[in-house]
């Protein structure tokens, strides 16, 4: 009995290590870094074309593959037998994952149709509920299913938050460390917290394919000149990004239970 609360207070401890660390560096990144505000730039991208009366054409066609991937992976969720999901708290985040996978091909598409800084609103929200879910979904099963429920409330809360406070104060940079951190906090943990299941490294290589659409999404103009003007860095970055949901949905379909927790133990095959 003393060492299964000497193991819960273990566990408390680490959770608010958890939280304490991202809310500091949330405060030192707010601290130090200059107010972020919208510009008509943020909205020009290199390849505007307009195809078949379709404004900035490209750009809009290349979310279609969210759609079908958000929405097979949203119904294979649900349904179970083909993704090895163990715990309903893994359900809810990989469900809320998909839909919001599903839900970005419309934002983004959207705001692509017309780019301002009103409708980036609808590109950003359904992508910042993915990352919420996602992040929610690895901390499940690193950590525990309570903590990683949590997890998935808080994140959730903040990316409103976050659209709110740019909405008022013009400043995006809360959005954009929504986007920075869960990216370098997945592999950074991949290393600290032991995998319940086989396929992990599945993670580290979403991760590495979202690193790969920012820097296409930052070399938008360049790529589009070196390609001699076949398609750009932002719609790639789409294309890319599609990829994050597919490797995950590999990993899914292949992987097994590698170590099962019961209550606060581990049992590992």
């Amino acid at each position: 009995m003393v060492w299964m609360a000497t193991q819960q207070l273990a566990i408390r401890g680490k959770r608010r290590r958890i939280w304490g660390g991202a809310l500091l560096c949330w405060v030192l990144l707010m601290l130090v870094t200059p107010k972020i505000s919208h510009s008509p730039k943020h909205h020009l991208y290199a390849d505007m074309r307009n195809f078949v009366g379709v404004p900035n054409t490209l750009n809009v066609i290349t979310n279609f593959p969210f759609l079908v991937v958000g929405v097979l992976g949203f119904v294979l969720c649900v349904q179970g037998g083909l993704f090895n999901i163990s715990l309903p708290g893994e359900v809810w985040g990989w469900a809320l994952f998909y839909a919001g996978m599903a839900g970005l091909a419309f934002g983004s598409a959207y705001y692509h149709l017309k780019p301002d800084d009103i409708r980036v609103t609808w590109d950003t929200l359904p992508m910042m509920i993915a990352y919420s879910s996602l992040f929610s979904s690895f901390m499940v099963e690193r950590v525990g299913e309570r903590i990683g429920l949590s997890c998935l409330f808080a994140l959730l809360f903040i990316a409103f938050l976050s659209i709110a406070y740019d909405r008022t104060y013009n400043d995006i940079r809360l959005y954009m460390m929504f986007q920075l951190i869960p990216c370098l906090a997945i592999p950074a943990m991949s290393f600290v917290f032991p995998p319940k299941y086989t396929h992990s490294r599945y993670w580290l290589w979403a991760a590495g394919v979202y690193l790969l659409a920012k820097f296409e999404s930052v070399a938008d103009g360049k790529i589009y000149h070196a390609n001699r003007f076949i398609i750009s860095g932002h719609s790639l970055e789409h294309l890319c990004l599609v990829m994050v949901p597919v490797l995950l949905s590999i990993m899914l379909m292949n992987r097994n239970i590698k170590c099962q927790r019961i209550g606060t133990f581990k049992e590992c095959s």
